[in-house]
């Protein structure tokens, strides 16, 4: 049984993951967020098939507190966001690690502070 991808967000944000191939998501529109982002979010916290919900990181301050919590430690589905924040990449490295426990990109720490 394989776990599934989903992607919660505006359209704007989903469009490009249901291009690559991403069949599970919910759209909520910029407009409607704060009514209906939290059963958006609930809705993949229940479905038993999705693995990975990925988010915009700016959603996040649209969640109530309850739902963010859950947001925030789930293990499955493992919520990952993506955008505009100032952690960057480090901050999608930690979820990675947090998700499956290793640190895939500690190899490469050396070659990159050489370059």
């Amino acid at each position: 049984m394989s776990q599934e991808i989903a992607v919660i967000g505006s359209p704007e944000f989903t469009t490009g993951f249901r291009l690559a191939g991403v069949r599970k998501f919910e759209n909520v529109p910029q407009d409607e967020k704060d009514e209906d982002l939290d059963d958006a979010v609930e809705a993949v916290l229940g479905d038993g098939d999705v693995g990975i919900a990925v988010m915009h990181d700016e959603d996040l301050d649209h969640l109530s507190r309850r739902v963010r919590e859950q947001v925030e430690t789930s293990v499955e589905p493992t919520f990952v966001t993506i955008g505009g924040g100032s952690a960057g990449g480090s901050g999608l490295r930690d979820q990675i690690k947090r998700a499956i426990g290793i640190d895939l990109m500690a190899e490469d720490e050396g070659e990159s502070e050489n370059e």
